[in-house]
């Protein structure tokens, strides 16, 4: 299972990373959101370092309270945040790329002219 998930994270990564060298906006978007996927991934893999499975998520009386008989709570608390955070800067990024292209009538990060206006010249 290790291994799916490292190939996972692998490929999101990979992608994130070759969408965000992309000359059109909406495309490093999506790698950013890519990107961040396969960090939530990551941190998420990262939990579940050294502890079982089906173990308790809360306190149960008689059991003592360490992480050795409980799942951490730390990295899905993390990872919860981290999508949040996530979904509202892929809205805002959004919501700027449209603004951008209604200015200049062209969705290139490189600050490229529209071809209305180098039609026109």
């Amino acid at each position: 299972m290790e291994i799916v998930l490292a190939i996972a994270i692998g490929v999101l990564t990979g992608s994130g990373v070759w969408l965000l060298l992309r000359p059109r906006t909406y495309q490093v978007i999506m790698g950013l959101s890519l990107l961040s996927y396969a960090v939530n991934l990551f941190i998420f893999s990262m939990g579940r370092q050294g502890l079982a499975i089906n173990k308790a998520p809360v306190l149960i009386n008689g059991i003592p309270q360490d992480l050795a008989h409980y799942a951490d709570p730390m990295p899905q608390a993390l990872v919860l945040t981290a999508i949040v955070i996530g979904f509202a800067m892929t809205a805002l990024f959004l919501v700027v790329l449209l603004a951008s292209r209604g200015t200049t009538g062209t969705d290139h990060v490189d600050g490229a002219h529209s071809r209305t206006e180098q039609e026109m010249s």
